[in-house]
Order: C-alpha cells, then sequence, then structure tokens
C-alpha cells in the first residue's frame, strides 16, 4: 500500500471544486487541522454536513478520512473511552470492506482502534493492541506518514506493558527505516521518544529528545503553532520538574486554564503540579482539587477508565497532602468504581489501597457547635472561606444526624451534598443523596438537587432511574432539563410541553420550553410560550421571595420580543419593547431605525467565528454591513435577528478611552429576516490612493452596489515598471444587488476606475459578465495578483 494520504486529499480537493462541491472539499482539507489542534466546536459544526454529503455522493473513500480525523479528536483531544468505541468499531469494520480498502486512511483505523483501548484500559488491553498494529504495519511503507503514527502507536502500547526500553529500540528502528525511505519523522514522533526515555529515568536526555525534535520541525520550514506550543510546554515542564528545575517547569507549564480547555495536556500538567506542589512552588489548595476534581469527572464520564483512575490517584495524593479527608476519600471512591471495570490492576491497585490507607488516617474534624446549629454557624461567617474544611465539618455533622429530627438532618445532608458537587464530586454527591432520597422519598429539594447533580455528572443511568421513582410532573421537568443540556432542543420542547399539560400555570417550564423553541428555529413557538408566561405570571409586588421565579424578568420581555421579531408581529415587539421603556420612531408596521453600531456573531461554513460589523435597526435587528464570500450564510444590507444577550461585556474602568469609543456590543445570530440578495464579486489591484477610491466607494453606493475592503497596509502587489513587490494594494468585495446583472456591474466599474495609473482586476465578474478577460489577466499577471 503506497498511495500517499495528502496527494490523494489534493486530488479528491480539486474534484470537489470543480464539480461544484465547495463545502465539502473545504471540509476535507479543513477537518484534520481542526482535529488535531482542538478546534472542537469548528469540528463538531462542520463534521455532520460533510459526513452527510460523502455519504450523498456515494464517496466512502472521503468517508473513512472524515470519521477518521473527527476520532482523531474525540480520542486524543477529549480523551474518550468507551464514550467512541462504538464509532471506532464500526470505522474499522467501514474501513476494511472492499469499497474502502483501497483508501489511504483506511489503515488509520486500527490506530483509532487501538487509542480508544488505550484511553479505556491500556496496560489491559496490550496484547489486543501489539497484535493489530503488527499486523497494520506490516502494510504500511516507512514513507508513509501513516508508518509514523502506528510506530508511536506501538512504543505507547509496550510503554503501558512497562516496557520503556522496547518502546525506545522500537522509535529507534522505525525511525532508521523512516529516514531511510527519503522522509522525515513527525514532531510527535519526537514527543513519544521524549516519553519513552521519562519512563526510562533519563529525563535530560528526553529534554534533549524534545528539543531535537523542534529544532528538525521548524529547521524543515514548518512553524509551530499553538497547540504545538501548548503540547511542547506541558512535556518540557514535566520533565524539568523531575529534574528539580521548578522556576523553569513554571515558565514552560502551560496557564490551568488551557489545561481545562484542551483534555490532552491533563495528565502531564497534573503530574507536573504534583511535583511543583511537592517542592512548595505551586499551592495545593482547594482551587486546584476542584480543579483536577473536575477533570477526573470528566473522564469518568467519558469512559476513559483508566486514565480516569490515574488521575483520580494524583488528586487523591494531593488531597491528603492538604488534609482534605472526604475529598481523598470521594476520589478514591472512584478510583475503586474504576478499578473494578480494569482488566489489569498490577501496581494501581496497590496504589489506591494506600491512597485509601492515607485518607482514613487523616484526622476529623471538630465541630465549632452543635449539628443542628452548624448551617447558621456557617452562614454567618464573613470574609474568605475553605470549602472543603466546610465539607469536613458537614460530614462531621451528618455523623451524628441521628441527634436531629429528619428535616434538619436533610437539610444538612443537602448542604454536605451541594458542596461535594460545588468541588467537582457529582457521583460521591449523588451517592449521598440517592441514600437519603431512600429515607425521604418525597423530599422535593432531595430530588431536584439529585437531578442537578446527575445532569452535570453527565450520569444518564441514574437520570433515568431517578425520572422513574418520581412524579409525573418532576420527571417530565427533570428529562426536560437532561435534554436540554445535551442539546436535544426537539425532546426538551416535548417534555415541557407535556410538563405543562399537567401544570398548565408552570412558569420555568415555558422558559424551558421557549428556549428548546428558539434553538429549533421555531419562533411561532417560542412567541407563544412566553407569552403565555406573561398571562401566568404573578405581579412582582408582593410576590414572596420564593416565588419570584414566577414574575416577569426583562430577559422574558427581551426573548419575546426577539421571537416576535422573528415572526414579523411588530405589534408585540411594540407593545414589549414599551414595558422595556422603548419608544420608536413610527406607531405602527415594521421597525426599521438607526441605532447604533454593534457586531453580529455569524459561523462560518467551517464553524469558524466570524463578527459582522452591522448597524442595529430595533430591539432585535441589525443590518449586515461588509459584502461576504460563500463561507457566510449572510451578504450586504441582510436583515438579521439577533438574540438579546451580550456576548461581551463593556470596557471596564481600567479601558482607555480609545477602548471604550471602538467597543461595540456583540450580539448572537439567531436568524436571518430579510435577504438584500447581493451578489459577491471581488476586485484587486495596486491602491489608487485615498480620493479615487473613496469616489469609487461613492459611485458604487450611490447606484445601490456595497463595498468592502479586506486587504491591510500589508498588501502588496508587484510594481510593473520595477519588477518588485513594492505598490500598497487593495482587495475589496463588491456587492452586487439583485436588480443589477453582472453586465452592469462590469460596465460600473470599468467606468468609476476609467484612467485609474493602475487598473484593476475583476476577472470572475467579467466572465460572468460576457465581457473580454483579456485585460484582466493582464492584470494579473503584471502586478502578480
Amino acid at each position: 500500500m503506497s498511495a500517499n494520504i495528502w496527494d490523494w486529499v489534493y486530488d479528491t480537493h480539486t474534484h470537489l471544486v470543480d464539480s461544484g462541491q465547495h463545502r465539502l472539499a473545504t471540509a476535507l482539507v479543513e477537518i484534520a487541522g481542526h482535529a488535531v489542534d482542538g478546534r472542537n466546536d469548528q469540528l463538531d459544526a462542520m463534521f455532520p454536513e460533510a459526513l452527510a454529503s460523502a455519504r450523498a455522493l456515494g464517496l466512502p473513500w472521503v468517508e473513512v478520512f472524515l470519521r477518521h480525523w473527527r476520532l482523531q479528536n474525540l480520542l486524543n483531544k477529549r480523551h474518550q473511552g468507551e464514550q467512541a468505541m462504538s464509532e471506532a468499531v464500526s470505522l474499522l469494520e467501514f474501513a476494511h470492506r472492499e469499497e474502502t480498502a483501497g483508501c489511504p486512511q483506511s489503515v488509520c483505523a486500527v490506530q483509532d482502534f487501538t487509542i480508544c483501548h488505550a484511553n479505556i484500559d491500556g496496560p489491559g488491553y496490550v496484547p489486543e493492541r501489539l497484535a493489530v498494529l503488527e499486523e497494520a504495519l506490516e502494510r504500511v511503507e516507512p514513507a508513509r506518514s501513516c508508518f509514523d503514527c502506528l510506530s508511536r502507536e506501538y512504543a505507547d502500547t509496550l510503554e503501558d506493558d512497562g516496557r520503556a526500553d522496547a518502546a525506545l529500540a522500537h522509535l529507534d528502528r522505525a525511525q532508521a527505516r523512516i529516514t531511510a525511505a527519503g522522509e522525515s519523522v513527525s514532531l510527535s514522533f519526537g514527543h513519544a521518544r521524549a516519553s519513552a526515555l521519562h519512563r526510562l529515568g533519563r529525563h535530560q536526555e528526553a529534554l534533549d529528545a524534545v528539543a531535537a525534535a523542534e529544532q528538525a520541525y521548524t529547521k524543515a520550514g514548518h512553524s509551530l503553532d499553538e497547540d504545538d506550543r501548548r503540547k511542547l510546554g506541558v512535556i518540557r515542564a514535566r520533565l524539568l520538574a523531575t529534574l528539580g528545575r521548578y522556576e523553569e517547569a513554571l515558565e514552560q507549564l502551560p496557564p490551568a486554564g488551557q489545561a481545562d480547555e484542551f483534555a490532552d495536556i491533563r495528565h502531564r500538567w497534573a503530574d507536573t503540579a504534583e511535583l511543583l506542589v511537592a517542592a512548595g512552588r505551586l499551592p495545593d489548595d482547594a482551587e486546584l482539587g476542584g480543579r483536577l476534581a473536575a477533570w477526573v469527572s470528566y473522564l469518568d464520564a467519558a469512559g476513559s477508565h483508566r486514565p480516569c483512575l490515574d488521575l483520580a490517584l494524583t488528586a487523591g495524593r494531593l488531597a491528603v497532602r492538604r488534609g482534605a479527608r472526604e475529598v481523598a476519600l470521594a476520589l478514591v471512591a472512584t478510583g475503586e468504581r474504576k478499578l473494578a471495570l480494569l482488566r489489569r490492576t498490577d501496581q494501581v491497585g496497590e496504589q489506591l489501597a494506600e491512597l485509601r490507607t492515607a485518607a482514613l488516617a487523616l484526622p476529623r474534624a471538630e465541630l465549632p457547635v452543635p449539628p443542628g446549629e452548624l448551617l447558621d454557624h456557617l452562614g454567618a461567617r464573613e470574609g474568605e472561606v475553605d470549602p472543603e474544611h466546610d465539607l469536613e465539618l458537614l460530614t462531621a455533622a451528618g455523623e451524628r444526624a441521628g441527634e436531629l429530627d429528619r428535616a434538619a438532618a436533610t437539610d444538612l445532608l443537602l448542604a454536605r451534598a451541594g458542596l461535594l458537587a460545588s468541588l467537582g464530586h457529582e457521583q460521591r454527591s449523588a451517592a449521598l443523596l440517592w441514600e437519603r432520597l431512600e429515607q425521604d422519598p418525597g423530599h422535593q429539594d432531595l430530588i431536584g438537587m439529585l437531578g442537578a447533580v446527575l445532569i452535570d455528572g453527565r450520569d444518564g443511568e441514574g437520570l433515568r432511574r431517578l425520572a422513574d421513582r418520581i412524579a409525573p410532573a418532576d420527571a417530565h421537568w427533570l428529562r426536560a432539563r437532561w435534554a436540554m443540556a445535551e442539546g436535544r432542543w426537539q425532546e426538551g420542547l416535548e417534555q415541557a410541553e407535556a410538563l405543562l399539560l399537567l401544570s398548565p400555570e408552570g412558569i420555568n417550564p415555558r422558559r424551558l420550553g421557549a428556549a428548546a423553541a428558539t434553538e429549533l428555529g421555531d419562533h411561532a413557538t417560542a412567541q407563544r410560550l412566553y407569552q403565555e408566561l406573561l398571562e401566568h405570571a404573578l405581579p412582582a409586588e408582593g410576590t414572596p421571595p420564593e416565588l419570584q421565579y414566577r414574575t416577569v424578568r426583562s430577559a422574558d420581555l427581551w426573548q419575546l420580543i426577539t421571537a416576535a421579531t422573528a415572526n414579523r408581529d411588530w405589534a408585540v415587539v411594540r407593545e414589549t419593547g414599551a414595558r422595556l421603556g422603548m419608544e420608536f420612531d413610527r406607531p405602527e408596521g415594521p421597525i426599521d431605525e438607526e441605532w447604533q453600531y454593534v457586531t453580529v456573531r455569524a459561523r462560518r461554513s467551517n464553524g469558524a467565528q466570524a463578527d459582522l460589523p452591522a448597524v442595529r435597526t430595533g430591539p432585535a435587528t441589525a443590518r449586515i454591513l461588509p459584502v461576504l464570500g460563500e463561507d457566510v450564510a449572510l451578504n450586504h444590507g441582510d436583515v438579521v435577528v439577533f438574540a438579546p444577550a451580550v456576548l461581551e461585556p463593556a470596557p471596564g474602568e481600567e479601558a482607555t478611552e480609545e477602548e471604550r469609543e471602538r467597543w461595540r456590543p456583540t450580539f448572537e445570530l439567531l436568524t436571518l429576516l430579510d435577504p438584500a440578495g447581493f451578489t459577491t464579486w471581488y476586485v484587486d489591484g495596486a491602491w489608487p490612493g485615498g480620493p479615487q477610491w473613496e469616489e469609487l466607494r461613492t459611485g458604487l453606493r450611490e447606484r445601490g452596489f456595497g463595498i468592502w475592503a479586506y486587504s491591510g497596509r500589508q498588501y502588496l502587489v508587484t510594481d510593473p515598471a520595477t519588477g518588485e513587490e513594492e505598490l500598497p494594494g487593495i482587495y475589496a468585495a463588491v456587492g452586487v444587488p439583485p436588480t443589477a446583472s453582472a453586465a452592469e456591474a462590469d460596465a460600473l466599474l470599468t467606468e468609476l476606475t476609467a484612467g485609474w495609473p493602475h487598473p484593476l482586476s475583476w476577472l470572475d465578474l467579467a466572465s460572468a459578465a460576457g465581457a473580454d478577460p483579456a485585460p484582466h489577466r493582464d492584470v494579473v499577471e503584471r502586478y502578480g495578483l
């Protein structure tokens, strides 16, 4: 098998572009970058449409490619285990069918399969992983990039078997074969080599290997991206901390927020943190504990059992170090659940037993007041508090709950469970709540908190169990919230509607149902639910605090305005706006005024964010200003509806006057209301100078055209007189209104740029207009466009 995957990608991309499949062509060349760099939102936005297109067009090789790179993201960037297993197995089968066996990406499904097993229990699946990798490596030539990937995975498997020396030897042999084939190893190959050396205790050599890999990578003409720098930083930080070079380690360690965002660096980050804590260079506090607990919880839900247990051990040792007995025991409980799911438990089982012993040996907290007075005591304090110490106190009080009546004991348990959940220990919190629910089965606060904890912990099985045992109305509410948390908007709406049949006076179910309807684009239903909410709401005055949720909030009014705007119900928009103190230029009809400049946040076809300047024309509408390309489903003059929440706060007092003046409120695009129908064409060439450019802009706008410059001062074009790239350039988009033809646009541009010392080119427009394209090709060639 010798086909080069990237040659195939190039050829397939060209074919897709030529056949008009531009969005699939874009996905083909961008999905791998999104996958390996952790641009999860963009990948998630792009993948479903691309996969559906590949299947509709009967392109199984493209399907293999797309699914492989999505799996690479799920397994490596999101660290999924059992959560991704069904897809890993499905792709392995699909990639070895007759119609896909020849695809150069098919062999990579083997790597996906083995990584998934490694995430579940790397040491436990060593024999199976080695067997499939050996078979795959026999089919792949060293010159292919897949040989590099599979060789690294083979070395990782040997490391999981405790054979780091064999892993290093394997990497050396693989590198020799890759080099002999005329290729170079990847930057990730250097990471793998450093990992084996680290396992062997050769930490300085591992640092040197990382430096050599980076040097070779950049010398070959590559640039490090953010993902590269992040991974290199955490690899170096762990090695430096192991060598006792703590200040250097701190300099290399990525910020904790990056580890929160990118799951692939968390295990090295946590290892480094443990070393730095031991050296007194990093605080071992509840903030660190909560962060690590959240990562443990994430791996737990992802079905990555071995990594979850390993991280629980690290977090547990740190908890013991700072005396957090209950947190340490919660981590032990998680570890014991994971241990039962592993095939191989040598060493790790002993470590877990040691952690349990150390946690139990920590002293219990002494209560400052009787258990029945503890909640009042905790609530009366001022200043900063230590949540882990509070948890110790609540646990100590809970052990004396027999001294209290049932209501007080339940209140104490709720406080303890809530604090555990806030510290990232949802499973332990849920266990306490389940136990108490058996003793107090109708307690609404118990049911409510347990539902919230199960949702936060992504415990679908627990949620189904709870829904089956509670009252029908409570079950609908629970299922609705769970569906919303998972983005299952239709189910969320259906559950909210079912609840309203049982409880017609409901307020929050209407809020939730309207939010789900908005996500579905069902603005008529959203408007109906918000209007019903106003009918059933209680007056703000005289309503006790515990029922304030049943009063009308300003957010309810704004959401109603948005839904009514999308439905063009201008009477409701005006009536609701008046309740918020708005005044309008006209008493009736559509609202089309000029309020302020805003930014509308849309999405490009590849999932990337696009912030578009616009003029706000009403409470929830704006007119788009730029002339846009096909990668955004909007264009100049389009009137859109935006969601009411401002996405970014205004600059604070510390901001400069210029920053405050430049700030514009940013809103999320909701839907297109009135398309203006502009078509986009591009002009390119040398900058004519300010006055002539302004004449062009004015001339186009007076005739109903749009224009938007995209190039900046850095854009230079070739001066035909000297052959040097030294003339300032201009690259702009021209918006042609639906009332004008391409021929009229061509004629107008020709008229407005006549006599310019440097002509512009609009080759595609000229071709579409039936004009002679030769002058435009000449400009392209002479000016190096």
